[in-house]
Formats: structure tokens, sequence, C-alpha cells
């Protein structure tokens, strides 16, 4: 398709990394139809909110962006070309209907189940409405087209795959399994194909995504079904593919394969996020997390002991539904004994729908407030600390990108940090030691050696 026929798209992404990789599925699955990704909006024939619904007022943040975009539209004038409004992901999915009433600029509403169906709903909602949030029976991954291997190469060294998708655990303060549905994994040569495609673009580091990554059982050609742990294996063998990662995990379905992968596997980083959600036992089976902090701890210790160098990440909620200081106080105590390297916190927030948000004993706003700043305070400490170990130590670092500023080059530590050095962008796409030499607030800054052992 020539140039002047070629039409654009403009994706606005929100929360977790499952909506970044859907987002350049999107547009992966556009581009056969004559569809080009802009990141000006003002040019756009077709804007696409890809939505997230974890958060309290998300949706709302939705409609006020509508808004902004729907002004934006018609400030255009009327001999403007036309733009087409999409709403996507997880917020269409549970409010499509709303989402229509409330927003009549809004032409197509689609949730992530649907995204392989995004070209032909495009075409259908240039003459009128559209809403699809069905939950298809065909896998939506064997109908979408491999990403273009020069758009992966624009993407960079490190890339998203999603291998499992929906959650069966119900957490009760959680709207994921009423919005991306039951767990459902891709099968093993699905997976397999295109990391080896991602791979031959030149992707180093491949993250393994998943609602709970960790409960993956994908099928093999014969039938088999095959587990997280054997999965990385399988993708280590790949020949390019350097690094592997995986977010986000569920401590019931820490396996003893996987956890077996972790001492095996140079390939797969030493840094696990696996989230608790609270410290308090209490506090853990009103929130049908179906583990106990002592069940969580013995199982770190495992971990650890398979991989001595392990970093934890966490997530962490505080005012739920009945939380006691007492309970907060369990949740301080559990952040001290794993030292996380980093953790997310957030207040509790009730999502309609969710058992959580018809529970008795809410906890006023102010005491949230007052808790997640004493254990981000808590947790803020823990990662200087780890930062500050990591000084005098030399990692094998991955060079992505130049530095803010010039001869600098920017990578990403086995620890997710990012790493600043001094270095020629020639370096970029290696793997090099690199001494860390200090810290920053949120990074560290390197130098990088020869003839010197890897930390990891």
């Amino acid at each position: 398709m020539s140039e002047t026929n070629t039409k654009k798209v403009f994706i606005k992404t929100y929360g977790c990394q499952m909506n970044v990789y859907d987002s350049d599925r999107m547009t992966d699955a556009l581009s056969e139809h004559g569809y080009a990704p802009t990141t000006e909006m003002g040019e756009a024939d077709l804007v696409l909110l890809n939505t997230c619904h974890i958060r309290e007022k998300a949706a709302e943040k939705v409609y006020s962006e509508l808004g902004r975009i729907r002004d934006f539209r018609d400030e255009r004038g009327p001999g403007a070309k036309k733009m087409l409004i999409g709403v996507a992901g997880c917020v269409a999915q549970a409010e499509g209907d709303e989402i229509m009433r409330r927003a009549p600029a809004v032409d197509l509403v689609f949730g992530p189940q649907s995204y392989h169906r995004l070209p032909e709903l495009v075409a259908k909602a240039g003459a009128e409405r559209v809403i699809d949030t069905d939950f298809p029976e065909e896998d939506k991954f064997a109908h979408l087209p491999q990403p273009r291997r020069e758009a992966t190469i624009k993407r960079g060294l490190t890339a998203f795959l999603t291998v499992q998708e929906g959650c069966d655990k119900f957490c009760s303060f959680c709207v994921v399994p009423y919005t991306r549905g039951a767990e459902v994994s891709r099968p093993v040569a699905q997976v397999i194909a295109e990391a080896r495609a991602l791979a031959d673009a030149g992707v180093r580091e491949v993250t393994l995504l998943g609602q709970n990554v960790n409960a993956y059982h994908g099928l093999n050609d014969n039938g088999r079904s095959v587990g997280l742990g054997e999965l990385c294996h399988m993708l280590a063998d790949i020949e390019g593919l350097e690094r592997i990662r995986y977010t986000t995990s569920h401590p019931r379905d820490m396996d003893d394969d996987l956890i077996a992968a972790h001492r095996d596997l140079d390939k797969l980083m030493p840094y696990l996020h696996l989230p608790i959600q609270s410290g308090s036992d209490r506090i853990l089976k009103a929130m049908n997390r179906r583990h106990t902090a002592a069940e969580y701890l013995e199982l770190i210790e495992k971990i650890r002991e398979a991989r001595p160098d392990m970093a934890l990440s966490g997530d962490f909620i505080v005012g739920f539904p009945g939380e006691t200081e007492e309970d907060f106080e369990a949740t301080l105590d559990i952040v001290r004994k794993v030292g996380y390297a980093s953790a997310f916190s957030f207040k509790y927030s009730t999502r309609p729908g969710t058992p959580g948000a018809e529970m008795d004993d809410q906890v006023p706003e102010p005491v949230k407030a007052e808790r997640l700043e004493r254990l981000q305070a808590e947790i803020n400490a823990l990662q200087t600390a780890f930062n500050a170990g990591c000084v005098g130590m030399t990692f094998p670092v991955l060079i992505e990108k130049p530095g803010r500023n010039p001869g600098q080059v920017a990578g990403r530590s086995p620890y997710l940090q990012p790493v600043h050095i001094e270095a020629d962008e020639s370096l970029i796409g290696q793997i090099l030691p690199v001494e860390i030499t200090g810290t920053a607030k949120n990074s560290l800054s390197g130098t990088i050696v020869t003839g010197k052992a890897q930390a990891v």
C-alpha cells in the first residue's frame, strides 16, 4: 500500500505489561490492513484507548480522556478527515454497554479477547457503532499475524510475550477473572515460534506475561501439558535469546520444576515478582489468597536455596476491609523478613462486582493513606539498601539504548535496575560485565570491565 493511502492509528495504553503487549499486537493486526502507528493523535484516522480496570476510578479516567479526544476531534472542523474512536481492554470488557451509553463519540468497544478481530471491527465501525465483549471460543493468538520483523526491530532489544491469560483464583479484591476470563495457556509451539521470531529480529531479552504466568500449562505437539519451568528450558535453547523473565506469579503456582529452572538456567534472571498482598493470615483468608504468611515464607526460603542470589519483588494492598493495626504490622513484618529489592503498594480500592466491595468494615481513607505511607517508607529503605549493596559488584548488563547524556549508554542489570554507563553507542545490543560504582534513587551507574568474572 502506498504511503498516501496508509492510514494512521494512535494507541494510548494504560496499566500492565500485558496491555503493552496487546497494544503491540493490535498494531501488528492493523498493519496488514493499511494502518501505520503514529505517536501524534492529531494525524490519526483511528484512536484506541487500551484500558486497565485494576485501580479505582479507572473507568472515570477513561471517560475523561474520551471527552478530551471528542473535543479534539470536533475542533478539527467539518473538512477534516474522519477519526474513529475505540475503547479496548478491561474497562471495555467490564463496562462496554455503559461506555456506549455515556460516550456517544465512541465508535468501537472491544474486550481483550477480541483484538484478533480488530481489522473487521474497525471496518464495520466506519458505518455503525460496534461493541464486541464476548469471550470467543477460538484462540485469538492463532488468528493474529506474527509481528513484522521490522516492527519488532523498532521496538528494541527487549520484548513482552504473553503465554497465559485469565485467572481462576478469584481473590476477593480483584476484577481480573471477570474481565480476562478463566486461565488459558497458549500452546507450546505457538509460544516457541513467536519467541524465535523475536530473537531473529534482534530481541535479546523476553518477559513472559500472564495474569498468573506460573500457572502456565500449555500443550505440546503430543498433547502433553508443559509447565512454565519446562517452557523456560525450551526458550533457553533459542539462539540469540539471552535473558528470560516472567511476571506476574501466584505463590500457589510456584512448583518444584519452576524453582529448579531458576537453579539450572543461567538465562532465567534471578529476579522474581511474587505478590503476597498482606502479611496477616486473617486478611489473606478474607482476600481468598489460599495460603498463609508462613507458607509464603517457606516458599521464599526454598527459592533462595535453589538460587541464593535471587531478589524478590512483591505487591501489597493496605486497608483491605477489616484490616486492623495488628494486621498491618504483620504486613510490615513480612516485608522485613523477605527483604524485598522492590515492591508495589496500593491502598485498597473497591472494584464493583468483586466480593471485597460488599464486605463490611471498610477502612477509612485517612487510615489507608497513613498505613500506605509507612509501608512505602519501609519498602523504599529496603530498595535503597539493596541498590547500595550492589556497589562493587560486577553484573552482566544488557546495553539497550543511548543514555540521557552524550557518551552514555543505558541498560538493565539482572535485577531489572537501570544502569547508566559511560560508553560508546556501538556497544548497544551486547551483554557486558559492568562494575557498579554508584547508585541514584532508582538506578545504578557503572563501568564496563574486562577480565573479571560476572556475578550473575
